[in-house]
């Protein structure tokens, strides 16, 4: 009985030759992350444990970014515990104002996550990294704790779901329809704690964009972690970002999967998850055109990359965003938002009538930058649209492409890019 890729990673991080689904082992970490709001939480923990110092500076990564730059006293708080633990500790990757960005674009970016990693982060999208071959993983402030004392982290082994992905898909399709239609396929507890493996000649006909993506929401079907081969854009893009040694793994040919689906790319439509789940999913074709918005989000650790401003911008070139539309840019990264501004991709949004934010998770979680009043309805290539995840409890969140919110804007309804 053969593994899968994920569970050969584990089993080398392990020190084991083999491991089975099910099975609870300890493995190394490669790289431990937290952000402002989780990591003072971890440092409080770590300070119980009375341990002199972390494991190794060089492999934790602190990311202030959901508060950041900081909107109130309780904020610029947990930003400050943070600063002072990086700085007593030397923490290398501690990334302040001016240097951050969104965690899941910046660590890739940084090269901090590669092929062959095991990697812990106490923020739930951790799993993104999966997009370059590594297992990563969401974990409680609690096990961030302990990883960054210790260097090592308990799991039970996943079972694992194959997708297998064939077709090229079409023009305005993206990573966040092929993840957003699995999602509404199997459920929001359809992979529950599986590890979602990526396979099949399609692949090859997506960007890392649309990888990380699709691997940033993994969690969103109850997956442990989302996965992907690394094949010569994985390889071409960590040659490019990454300072550190990759480790290229396989999965066994007699590798044991619980469920396999295949997706033909070229027949997905652009998707849009409704209120108040992922899984609640309508293709384009199926919606009321009447329906009517009055927020556009355009960022996140889901949809804040260069390929998703460009797409966008594509749409809103020589256009406005409708009478009383709210339209908010927020590229990933302080490199994105630079290359973005170069590219004249923020002076396409602003002459649109859209706003541009520095780097920070903000609206997502409900946290500034994009609040939704009473009845509000937003549409946003973020990931989660739970009862008042952005704002007031009767408030609406539309999960859906660049491509769509950008049209949407346009519209001033949840409306199809193909037909502008």
């Amino acid at each position: 009985m053969g593994m899968t890729m994920t569970q050969k990673i584990l089993a080398a991080h392990a020190g084991l030759d083999k491991v089975e689904a099910g099975q609870l082992i300890e493995a190394n970490l490669d790289l431990v992350l937290g952000n402002d709001i989780t990591s003072p939480v971890a440092i409080k923990e770590m300070s119980k444990m009375k341990v002199d110092g972390v494991f190794d500076k060089d492999k934790i990564a602190l990311v202030p970014d959901h508060f950041v730059p900081n909107k109130d006293i309780k904020s610029a708080e947990h930003c400050k515990c943070v600063r002072e633990f990086a700085y007593r500790n030397q923490i290398t990757n501690y990334f302040e104002v001016g240097q951050m960005g969104i965690e899941h674009a910046l660590l890739p970016e940084k090269g901090l996550t590669v092929a062959g990693d095991v990697i812990i982060g106490a923020d739930s999208h951790t799993c993104t990294y999966g997009a370059l071959g590594a297992f990563s993983t969401g974990v409680g402030s609690t096990d961030m704790a302990a990883g960054m004392a210790t260097g090592k982290a308990w799991f039970k082994v996943p079972g694992a779901i194959k997708f297998n992905l064939v077709g090229k898909p079409n023009k305005y399709i993206s990573g966040k329809d092929v993840i957003l239609h699995i999602i509404g396929m199997i459920g929001v507890d359809g992979a529950l704690y599986k590890s979602m493996e990526f396979v099949g000649e399609g692949i090859k006909n997506l960007s890392m964009d649309d990888r990380f993506t699709i691997a940033n929401m993994a969690i969103e079907a109850g997956g442990k972690n989302g996965i992907f081969p690394v094949d010569e854009k994985a390889i071409a893009y960590m040659e490019e970002h990454s300072t550190k040694k990759y480790t290229v793994y396989e999965a066994d040919e007699d590798a044991v999967y619980d469920e396999e689906y295949t997706i033909d790319l070229s027949t997905l439509k652009s998707t849009v998850a409704f209120p108040h789940l992922p899984e609640n999913t309508h293709t384009i074709d199926e919606i009321d055109p009447e329906l009517k918005i009055d927020q556009v989000v355009i960022g996140s650790c889901t949809n804040g990359r260069i390929d998703d401003l460009r797409c966008a911008a594509e749409i809103l070139k020589g256009r406005k965003v409708a009478k009383g539309m709210r339209l908010i840019v927020i590229p990933a990264t302080q490199a994105i938002y630079l290359q973005a501004m170069e590219e004249g991709l923020l002076k396409i949004f602003i002459e649109a009538g859209g706003v541009v934010s520095t780097p920070t998770c903000g609206p997502c979680l409900g946290g500034y930058m994009g609040i939704l009043a009473e009845n509000e309805r937003c549409v946003s290539t973020t990931n989660r649209n739970f009862v008042g995840r952005m704002g007031h409890v009767t408030s609406e969140i539309y999960l859906a492409s660049p491509a769509v919110a950008a049209a949407s804007a346009i519209t001033g309804h949840i409306s199809d890019p193909a037909k502008l």
